[in-house]
């Protein structure tokens, strides 16, 4: 990428451009070569090893608070996520999937009410992302489809009020999507 070449595309000049780079440096996305280039950084598949267990760990956590605080709209609008994310798994847009997977997680995170939580996850998000369109696309339907199936049992834990089996529904769905990658590795 060029900043230059970036900033004439959006229509601004290129310091904001190159404070942005800056930033996506430090988050280890892009590689800055002053003078020259920047480049989005290599894909590696060691690293995505290292950023699901402190996801999973955190988005435990958020399940577990998030029990004891959901309220029934809060359980109304997580299934119509679910629903929404089942479908877009069964006409197989992976994208629009991916993008629901990560609403129904946030929304939990949301309800946990816990800003630390939302931050730390978000940014072990922007890496893992990296990761999804291309691992998603390696899953065989039914194993996509049993991520709905899971998300359906968080809800019902939720909506239960039971912290415990929350938390333990959560992790499992994060880490099972590890070990799918180490299969599919």
């Amino acid at each position: 990428m060029n900043d230059a070449e970036l900033a004439a595309a959006l229509g601004v000049s290129r310091t904001p451009v190159r404070e942005a780079l800056q930033i996506l440096e430090m988050q280890g996305l892009v590689q800055m070569f002053p003078g020259k280039d920047t480049r989005v950084t290599k894909v590696d598949q060691e690293n995505i090893m290292k950023l699901y267990a402190p996801l999973a760990a955190l988005h435990s956590l958020a399940a577990e608070t998030a029990a004891l605080l959901i309220q029934p709209e809060h359980i109304q609008h997580l299934h119509e996520i679910n629903e929404a994310f089942a479908k877009s798994v069964e006409e197989q847009d992976l994208y629009q999937a991916i993008e629901y997977d990560e609403n129904f997680h946030n929304m939990i995170i949301d309800i946990s009410d816990n800003p630390y939580i939302a931050s730390f996850s978000s940014s072990l998000q922007m890496h893992i992302r990296r990761y999804k369109y291309l691992f998603f696309q390696k899953l065989p339907l039914e194993e996509s489809q049993s991520a709905a199936q899971e998300h359906r049992e968080i809800i019902h834990a939720l909506e239960a009020h039971d912290s415990e089996n929350a938390a333990r529904l959560m992790k499992s769905n994060l880490l099972r999507s590890l070990e799918q990658f180490q299969q599919s590795r």
